[in-house]
């Protein structure tokens, strides 16, 4: 009795020990537990989204550019993928997937068995959830502390996230091989097809390709390929997925195979690719990563038709054995979007884009926003001014200034302001810019959306100053839209990877110009095609009268090295300039006479099968016919006569005296005037006239 109780008092020891130490692991344990819980909690969610592809739209929803990275990544929603798909992948890489949370034990064990008995790493046990959190947050280094962050990433991902939203996520991030990463990249490149569109065989396929894609990739080896689609068919069928006739049908398709992915990096307008980026980057202010791997979904404004347009004239009007360089924009003047960029003859030789970033002398295309703001001050289409050489004399601080015109040729007489726009006078543009003053000119330029610095100088007239082409054509756009503030714009929206809107362009636009006013001068800017104009010298339209169909309205500029056309339609506005990068003088008539050439070539093109419009007066106008020669009312003996337009109230009242056959015979009055000449009258001389 006495030797019983020692060992029964050291077994409750033991116990007690036991219990302690049980208990204090226990509590370890669960304080562990809890702590892993209150971290999980402090993290949150993860996020979902990994690098990705950035894709650009045309405007018509053609993907027309895409974030080149050496990698296609591309997110879709779970109810765009295949459900083929989404069953061979979970039937293949974890059966058990709704039903464990994040890690299957019973498969751990096997996999442990099996590896026992190999006595080397047999068999994988990781979980779609395991391997999804790998692929998204952690190192490919093997050790333990990987090992746990991949557990808590899981648990994580489980605890935050439904089931559907993991596996769209992992099927969103897996390698297929040759670069593409995600199942809409392998679609497209495996089968040039988007993931919703694969069928059973193409599903099994690709579902076998992640395990190991220099192994398994069709285009690596077609027999082990075939087989893994065997083996993953069977699989569905014996888990009730498809019939087992599903699965011969499957195995015996016949498959092709493209290799290759059918979007290109800015293969379709480089330069205007380019000029979203930078966009993306000033006007949504997105940093470059984002851009490039962001997932983003770019809605541009490029019209694919004029595009396409605009670089096969250029290509086909300019001499493959000139120099000459071009910048070109197209532009839908209601809103400012961009329609067509060209920014140089050859991307791949330089991507400088001259539409852009180049500071260029506009010439005489800054003439009609001089006149826009002489007709602001009073002018009209019929005020004259003496178009012959002139000196102007100024202060000691400045030189004097002598201004010439093409050719030194001058009327050497009065000619009207319309006349002196259609024949590009540079003396009525001087005079009229020093009277209404030095400061008129810039500050107008700035109502038509010109940024770059302009020099306050009386040569300023004559577009001496630096200006970037798409600024040109957008103040262009502004004369043609009624006078709407409206910018150069290249994106209309952006989009997350997950459909979210980041950034929509403001569509508003401010009424800024008169519309009177703005219609006048558009109908003055009509004339730079019109014969009547003909002065001392030849509208400057002359060139290219015989390719016209249409109303346009424009204006062409010259300077020593630098050649410019812009105009416009109702619906669309162009400008082009053409020149040489070093600035050397264009001495070559066939050089000087590519920019309206282009021109008026893309226009045609681009508007043949939208309907003609004419520009539509505003209810402020009045039409009258006047004789181009001085701007007077036309009577029947005046050789010309052309209908002009001007402000109520600003129409001339005095009749052309120089073509009458009697010149002292007054033609008669309108039926206005004789009544305001009869109330001026006393009554009595109706009666008795002498």
């Amino acid at each position: 009795m006495e030797v019983v109780r020692p060992r029964l008092k050291r077994t409750i020891k033991y116990v007690r020990a036991f219990l302690f130490i049980g208990g204090f692991f226990t509590i370890l344990f669960m304080l562990f537990l809890a702590g892993m819980l209150i971290y999980i909690k402090i993290q949150g969610p993860p996020p979902l989204s990994v690098q990705q592809s950035s894709l650009m739209y045309a405007n018509d929803g053609t993907i027309i550019g895409e974030s080149n990275n050496g990698q296609k990544r591309y997110w879709v929603d779970l109810d765009e993928i295949s459900p083929y798909l989404t069953e061979a992948t979970v039937a293949i890489e974890d059966r058990n997937f709704y039903e464990h949370h994040g890690f299957d034990y019973k498969r751990i064990a096997g996999a442990l068995l099996a590896d026992v008995k190999a006595m080397a790493k047999v068999e994988g046990a990781s979980t779609i959830s395991q391997q999804y959190a790998k692929n998204l947050y952690l190192t490919r280094d093997k050790t333990w502390n990987r090992k746990i962050s991949e557990a808590l990433y899981t648990i994580r991902l489980e605890w935050n996230y439904s089931k559907n939203q993991i596996l769209e996520g992992y099927l969103n991030t897996i390698y297929y091989g040759h670069g593409a990463y995600g199942v809409e990249a392998a679609s497209r490149y495996y089968f040039n097809k988007e993931a919703k569109d694969l069928s059973l065989g193409e599903a099994a396929m690709l579902a076998g390709i992640p395990k190991g894609p220099s192994i398994y990739s069709p285009f690596v080896s077609y027999e082990r390929a075939k087989e893994r689609q065997k083996t993953i068919l069977s699989e569905m069928a014996s888990q009730h997925l498809i019939s087992k006739k599903q699965a011969q049908t499957a195995m015996s398709e016949k498959l092709v195979f493209t290799g290759k992915f059918p979007i290109q990096h800015a293969e379709i307008a480089p330069y205007f690719y380019d000029a979203v980026k930078q966009e993306l980057k000033n006007k949504v202010g997105l940093d470059e990563r984002t851009i490039e791997f962001g997932g983003l979904r770019i809605y541009t404004t490029l019209d694919i038709k004029q595009q396409k347009i605009a670089e096969e004239v250029v290509k086909e009007t300019v001499s493959d054995h000139s120099d000459i360089q071009v910048g070109f924009a197209a532009m839908n003047p209601k809103n400012g979007y961009v329609t067509a960029l060209i920014g140089g003859r050859d991307y791949v030789k330089s991507s400088y884009n001259r539409a852009v970033q180049a500071l260029r002398q506009p010439g005489s295309t800054m003439k009609p926003i001089l006149y826009y703001a002489a007709l602001e001050k009073g002018f009209t289409p019929s005020t004259t001014m003496r178009s012959e050489m002139t000196t102007f004399h100024f202060d000691e601080k400045r030189p004097d200034y002598t201004p010439h015109n093409f050719n030194n040729n001058y009327a050497n007489g009065e000619i009207t302001l319309a006349q002196a726009l259609a024949l590009s006078d540079n003396v009525v543009a001087v005079k009229t810019h020093l009277f209404l003053g030095i400061d008129t000119l810039v500050n107008e330029a700035r109502q038509f959306g010109l940024t770059s610095k302009l020099a306050r100088v009386p040569s300023l007239a004559l577009g001496t100053s630096g200006v970037h082409v798409t600024e040109m054509v957008n103040a262009y756009s502004m004369i043609a839209n009624g006078g709407k503030k409206i910018e150069p714009t290249f994106i209309t929206k952006v989009e997350d990877y997950e459909g979210n809107v980041i950034y929509e362009n403001d569509s508003s636009h401010d009424q800024v110009l008169d519309k009177d006013t703005d219609f006048v001068l558009t109908h003055m800017m009509e004339g730079m095609f019109d014969p009547k104009l003909n002065g001392y010298a030849s509208v400057t339209g002359t060139t290219i009268l015989n390719k016209i169909t249409r109303p346009y309205a424009g204006k062409s500029g010259t300077t020593d090295s630098d050649s410019w056309m812009i105009g416009f339609a109702p619906q669309l506005t162009a400008g082009v300039w053409t020149g040489y990068d070093n600035g050397q003088p264009i001495t070559l008539t066939a050089d000087k006479l590519y920019a309206k050439n282009i021109w008026i070539r893309f226009m045609e093109s681009a508007l043949k099968d939208e309907p003609i419009k004419a520009f539509k007066p505003t209810k402020g106008v009045v039409g009258v016919k006047v004789d181009p020669e001085n701007g007077k009312l036309a009577t029947e003996d005046c050789p010309r006569a052309r209908l002009t337009y001007f402000k109520e109230g600003k129409e001339p009242t005095e009749y052309c005296q120089l073509h009458l056959s009697n010149p002292i015979e007054k033609p008669d009055e309108p039926q206005a005037e004789k009544k305001a000449q009869e109330k001026k009258e006393p009554w009595y001389k109706k009666i008795f006239p002498w």
